[in-house]
């Protein structure tokens, strides 16, 4: 709902959203499918084929709708295939973006997905190629290489324009409006443990946030751990509830895993 929120709630301000779709391995158009419904493209006037209809007629197409879309600011938006662990793709992706909201994760929960939803793409990568690298750990210092290389070379780049004052340049480079890396993980009591072979499921997550508040201190940055709730029967328009995050990992043996909670006695 990220893209969605962005588009309708700031459309009008903003240049373009460029929504990054994760793949493994190969490209699959389900990633396309779940967002463009999130986004409200399919909102248009449509027409599918019927199932049985011959291979050339079983097909969907939908056309902008001004009536209903209108507000939907689609032509701002753009939608992009990525392997995030991929640095060379990434920093092709972020080669010219102000702020990255950065919500990919490589659990369903707190199960990786290649256990959770038994998906070959992430089962093979993981027996194939187990170095490859976590979305969690690599996806995240990927992305913020990418963004800091950008601005870089945005600012050299302005510097070098005739008549351009740089302390001015310089100015504009230091502005924290807006938030340059928005960080999407989870609360620490969202869910129970999970180890994994690069670690426990709830390290992984502080080791994320960590990279983000420590190892790129030019980029302004927002970490977000989110909760769960139980959703059945519960009234709209509750009040949203912040806490300061706490201390919950240790290192053992260079990798991060949960404080494991002490018992009590009595």
């Amino acid at each position: 709902m990220i893209v969605r929120h962005l588009l309708r709630t700031h459309g009008a301000d903003l240049k373009e959203v460029v929504a990054a779709v994760h793949y493994v391995g190969q490209a699959t158009t389900r990633g396309y499918g779940r967002l463009s419904y999130e986004v409200g493209a399919e909102d248009g006037i449509g027409t599918i084929g019927a199932a049985w209809a011959p291979e050339d007629e079983r097909n969907a197409s939908f056309e902008f709708d001004p009536e209903t879309m209108a507000g939907y600011h689609l032509n701002k938006l753009r939608l992009v295939e990525v392997e995030l662990l991929d640095p060379v793709q990434v920093s092709t992706i972020t080669e010219d973006v102000d702020a990255i909201i950065y919500c990919a994760t490589d659990f369903e929960g707190n199960r990786p997905r290649a256990v959770a939803s038994l998906n070959a793409a992430f089962l093979f990568r993981a027996v194939a190629n187990p170095a490859k690298g976590r979305v969690e750990i690599e996806g995240v210092r990927n992305c913020l290489e990418g963004l800091v290389g950008g601005l870089t070379d945005r600012k050299w780049k302005e510097r070098l324009e005739p008549g351009v004052d740089v302390a001015d340049v310089d100015k504009l480079s230091k502005r924290s409006d807006p938030t340059q890396f928005v960080l999407v993980s989870t609360s620490p009591d969202a869910f129970g443990e999970f180890e994994t072979p690069f670690g426990e499921f709830n390290g992984l997550k502080r080791q994320g946030e960590r990279i983000v508040m420590e190892e790129f201190p030019s980029v302004s940055y927002s970490v977000l751990q989110m909760g769960k709730f139980d959703d059945n029967f519960v009234e709209e328009g509750q009040e949203v509830q912040y806490a300061v995050a706490e201390e919950d990992t240790v290192v053992v043996d260079g990798v991060i895993n949960a404080v494991k909670p002490r018992a009590s006695s009595g």
